[in-house]
């Protein structure tokens, strides 16, 4: 079984080690000016001289979490404007690293940036769509959605003081479900993610012994268990893993088909994951008087709310060296808010509201620069 066990994590490894390679573009007929070897990039941003390039071309890096969400994006907004997108995802850790060292145009993490690291870094960050992290199982005669956890068990879970399937607290919490008596194979992200910061803030929030002895981090000492590199990762492993648990975004549940839990929220209730129970996680956010858009979105109140939820966030520099980069990002995200919303929906995240994005451009276009002037986005 270890020889299993090993071949499987080589493969994921292996697997997730290898950028996720995106990148989608459209042909476009050449002008007699194009004849000489020159394509056709995306059109101007609305209302920007004739004459203003806009980049075919944009290079991001990190999140995992909000992968399957921006691969959808990328694929319909270039054959609708022949932008090629090549996003690297890498995790949340990685892409704030090459954001810092302007390696890529932008950066992509699900832990909110501090206003004052911001600042420091001359960063600017929005959020791009709300999802859930979800403890997903591998457990024989165990149905999706069928075991209960409270954020008691899932805590001693991770802490490795419950370490079998039919200890008494979850058979407590189960009644009528024949949990067999084995071994808990506790999973992790080995990387530094942003999955895990929301997932680690979480249980720091609802379980004082995590706070104490852990903590929260996009990387920490885990007391047990085993790593997998990003979302897929840690999919991979749950799904060939006999007594697994892990924490994913919802998405990668979906496309493993891995069963999930149901969690008990911050009013009491069992819950399951659905786009319904993130939209009443994100419901009481007030993101005009979040400074630089922090926000955390774990354990929010409300009976049919997810209890750990949170925002994937974009991050770019204040201060652009390229007109026509900026012009590219903001073409690209402002398609995404207002032409992206169905597409997240299908995806089970929950699309920014109206509201919000208008609240993101407005601060496009005070905060981001070039030059030192001002960059309109439209």
């Amino acid at each position: 079984m270890k020889n299993v066990n090993k071949y499987w994590f080589l493969i994921a490894s292996l697997v997730i080690t290898i950028p996720f390679w995106f990148a989608v573009a459209c042909e476009d007929k050449k002008t007699d000016s194009q004849s000489a070897g020159q394509e056709k990039g995306p059109p101007a941003s609305p209302g920007a001289p004739a004459d203003l390039k806009v980049a075919s071309e944009l290079t991001g890096a990190g999140a995992t979490f909000p992968f399957p969400l921006y691969s959808k994006w990328a694929d319909a907004y270039g054959k609708e404007k022949g932008l090629k997108l090549n996003y690297q995802a890498i995790g949340s850790g990685g892409g704030v690293a090459q954001i810092k060292k302007k390696t890529v145009d932008f950066g992509a993490s699900d832990e909110p940036m501090k206003p004052a690291d911001l600042e420091k870094e001359g960063l600017f960050q929005f959020p791009m769509a709300i999802g859930g992290v979800v403890p997903v199982v591998n457990i024989d005669g165990i149905a999706d959605g069928a075991l209960k956890l409270s954020p008691s068990v899932l805590c001693g879970i991770y802490l490795g003081t419950i370490t079998k399937w039919d200890h008494e607290e979850i058979k407590k919490l189960n009644e009528g479900l024949s949990l067999p008596a084995r071994d808990i194979a506790v999973v992790y992200r080995s990387d530094g993610s942003g999955t895990t910061w929301i997932f680690t803030d979480y249980l720091g929030r609802v379980c004082p012994a995590w706070k104490d002895k852990v903590g929260v981090g996009k990387s920490v000492q885990w007391p047990v268990g085993m790593g997998g590199k990003g979302n897929p990762g840690v999919a991979a492993y749950v799904k060939q893993t006999g007594g697994a648990i892990g924490y994913v975004e919802f998405a990668f549940a979906l496309q493993n088909k891995l069963p999930v839990a149901q969690l008990q929220n911050h009013a009491g209730m069992y819950v399951r994951p659905a786009i319904e129970s993130f939209m009443a996680a994100a419901k009481n956010a007030d993101w005009e008087k979040a400074p630089g858009f922090y926000m955390v979105l774990n354990d929010q109140p409300g009976d049919e709310t997810w209890p750990i939820a949170g925002a994937t966030f974009i991050l770019i520099h204040r201060e652009q060296a390229d007109v026509s980069k900026i012009r590219a990002i903001f073409g690209f995200f402002d398609w995404c808010y207002r032409s992206g919303a169905e597409l997240a929906k299908k995806l089970h995240y929950v699309p920014m509201p109206e509201s919000v994005f208008s609240l993101v451009q407005s601060r496009w276009e005070s905060e981001i620069s070039s030059g030192g002037k001002p960059v309109a986005w439209k």
